[in-house]
This record gives C-alpha cells, structure tokens and sequence, in this order.
C-alpha cells in the first residue's frame, strides 16, 4: 500500500493546505544551534540594524524548511517531494516581544499523470508574512501514487 496521494485526488488549480507557523527568537537560537547558523542578524537587533535591517530576521533556511512542511503533509509521504527550489523575497523579521507568523498556502500547478517514471505534480507554495510575500516561486515536485494503486485515505 503506497503511503502518497494518489494521482486522481489532485487537479491542476486546486489549492490545498494551510499552515500559519509561529516564529519567535526562541525557535531562532534552536534553528541556530541545529543548522550551525550562528549569523548574528539572527539573534542581536543592534547588529541586524547595524547592517541596514530593520530587526532581526529568521534563517531564509528556516522559513524554506517550515514552508516545505504543508506539501510533505499533503504528499503523504516526505520521500515524494524530489524537489524544492524558492526565492527569498523579504525577510521575515522577528521582534524580541512578539511572536510572528509565517502563513502558508498550497496550490497545484501541473500534472504530469503519463511520466514514465511515475505520477508526480508540480506544487507551488504561497508563503506570506504579515501581508508580505516571504518567498516567490516555491515550487516542489511531488511523486504521486499511480491510478489505480492500493493508498492510504487522503482528504480530496
């Protein structure tokens, strides 16, 4: 039994998911410490300022990483993503007193149902912070369970 969406629940257009992601500065220092990004526009405001932004800002990494989250959960399974590209548009700036969202939205964009190597969609990733645009051009490619294949229940 495959554990990916099955290639006849998804169709071009349709739009899937959301996620509204909290970041706060305590999540900034564990990213740090688990990725080894210890930039100091993550952590100190006076030197973020310092170097022309307005506070200090999450990891792009982290933001790309959340993101990515909402299509392995609609994929069914994280091994079906087989790509992942984005652009960082602005940046996702995190108050010391205040937490901050980071909301996401899923959207297919094509399908390729006759691929020799097996179903898979193209997935784009509506990524926003307070209004803004946080990412541009999140793209994954997704594998797909082929028709007529034994899945796991999906939501349509």
């Amino acid at each position: 039994m495959s554990t990916r969406r099955p290639v006849d629940a998804v169709g071009v257009g349709r739009e899937f998911g959301f996620s509204s992601l909290v970041v706060d500065r305590e999540r900034l220092i564990a990213y740090a410490a688990a990725s080894g990004d210890h930039n100091r526009i993550h952590w100190d405001e006076a030197f973020a300022r310092s170097v022309g932004l307005p506070d200090v800002i999450a990891h792009g990494m982290w933001t790309m990483g959340a993101a990515i989250d909402l299509v392995c959960r609609w994929a069914g399974d994280p091994t079906a993503v087989v790509d992942y590209r984005t652009k960082f548009t602005a940046p996702v700036v995190v108050p010391y007193d205040t937490d901050v969202r980071v909301e996401v939205r899923g959207l297919v964009k094509s399908l390729a149902e006759d691929d020799p190597a097996g179903p898979r969609a193209v997935v784009e990733l509506i990524v926003t912070c307070g209004g803004e645009q946080a990412l541009t051009r999140a793209q994954a490619t997704v594998l797909l369970a082929r028709a007529g294949e034994e899945v796991a229940d999906f939501d349509a």
